[in-house]
């Protein structure tokens, strides 16, 4: 083609120093218009045309692929392989336009293959596997891998020389690519372990206080673990420390369909006493207790009976007490409430006394485990236990304010 361009140069009255040039710069530029024509040509059809189709069908995978950019890259090969074609024309850099070509052709094919794995993750993400077995590391090792493959091959085509030619030097630098590809090596290692392991998925609720960590994994890459914090912060967490360092997963507690609630009150245990007859009888017409007084006088006063007890004793035989009563009656609280997940451990049990007074601790398992739900009904629970504790004559105990010393000190004076 240059020869003619040449030729016609020469016909049309231009001397012999000055055609070959300007045929090549024609040259030049008529490939270099050619590029560009079948690219915005093929990129028109491949991107607008086959678009609308796209958007118009109803299967995912094509949107995917559409949203990772694969058709608006394929249309990259189309002025390199005009340049490859075209190489002939440069009789002097022949050798040259076609290794940049290939080259070129090399790298957008490593791009396509980069847009068919996006979109393959993207797919994979559709489905409920992928919060159980993320991929995203694995194929960022393959990423990785097929970029070296291609540096080789595009360095092997500048340098006119055989890719396993390069292969065997490989091996004189292995120590410099470990050090180089140290975090990405144990990230896929650690990958593997997680995965494997199924220690980690999407969407789990962790805690790791080493890297103030605390909410919901949102990603897992081949170097890190990305969490949300509760507070809307982003924490990155190395995926190798995953294994190395402790780590709490509340996933068991989300699939098991109920949260603890483990919270105690503190009674003045100066308020502890026998109940008398008055108590019992005010007790006895509390709705979860009618039936518990009843069953247990009968069974305390038999025993007395059999065993001769004088009754006009307080430390003789058994007696109820303020607080026993109280233990009852918010264990039949709770069995009632509907919000509580009663195939689960519920007690009200009582700790050992402490210089703040006597524990009497709440385990049970709240129905639902979404964290303002269980909130609400942990609080509805409590503030029905701290309201009712007068009722039964008892006290919390409370280490004393500015405000009631005061009032002591009012009443002394």
């Amino acid at each position: 083609m240059t020869d003619s361009i040449q030729q016609f140069l020469s016909d049309s009255g231009f001397s012999e120093s000055w055609a070959p040039a300007l045929a090549n710069i024609t040259t030049a530029l008529l490939i270099v218009l050619a590029c560009a024509v079948s690219w915005i040509l093929v990129k028109l059809i491949l991107t607008k045309v086959i678009s609308v189709y796209i958007r118009r069908s109803k299967s995912k995978w094509d949107d995917i692929l559409l949203e990772r950019h694969l058709f608006s890259r394929t249309a990259n090969l189309a002025p390199a392989v005009i340049l490859y074609l075209s190489a002939p024309a440069f009789s002097t850099m022949q050798i040259w336009v076609q290794r940049a070509a290939s080259s070129y052709i090399t790298l957008i094919t490593l791009l396509i293959v980069f847009s068919l794995m996006d979109g393959f993750e993207g797919l994979y993400r559709t489905f409920e596997v992928s919060r159980e077995k993320p991929i995203k590391g694995i194929l960022q090792v393959l990423k990785i891998i097929f970029s070296l493959i291609a540096v080789i091959i595009i360095v092997s085509i500048l340098l006119d020389r055989s890719p396993w030619v390069l292969l065997s030097g490989i091996g004189v630098f292995s120590a410099v690519l470990m050090l180089v590809f140290q975090n990405s090596i144990l990230g896929f290692a650690a990958g593997i372990q997680l995965s494997g392991n199924d220690m980690v998925r999407v969407g789990d609720w962790i805690e790791m206080p080493k890297y103030n960590a605390d909410g919901d994994v949102i990603d897992i890459t081949l170097h890190t673990v990305k969490v949300q914090n509760w507070d809307r912060t982003i924490t990155m967490i190395p995926s190798h420390a995953m294994i190395s360092d402790s780590f709490k997963n509340w996933r068991g507690m989300t699939e098991s369909g109920g949260r603890r609630i483990k919270r105690a009150v503190y009674i003045d245990m100066n308020s502890i006493q026998f109940c008398t007859e008055e108590m019992l009888q005010r007790y006895e017409q509390y709705h979860y207790l009618t039936d518990y007084i009843k069953s247990r006088r009968r069974e305390i006063e038999e025993y007395n009976r059999e065993l001769g007890v004088d009754p006009g004793q307080l430390v003789n035989g058994r007696r109820m007490t303020n607080i026993g009563t109280f233990r009852a009656y918010v264990q039949a609280y709770l069995e009632n409430l509907p919000t509580l997940n009663k195939d689960m451990a519920m007690m009200v049990r009582q700790l050992a006394p402490t210089e703040y007074g006597l524990p009497i601790e709440i385990y049970c398992f709240t129905a639902s485990t979404r964290w303002s739900e269980y909130e609400a009904v942990q609080a509805d629970i409590f503030d029905h236990i701290l309201a009712v504790i007068p009722q039964f004559d008892l006290r919390i105990f409370q280490s004393p304010s500015g405000k009631d010393v005061e009032s002591r000190y009012n009443v002394l004076a």
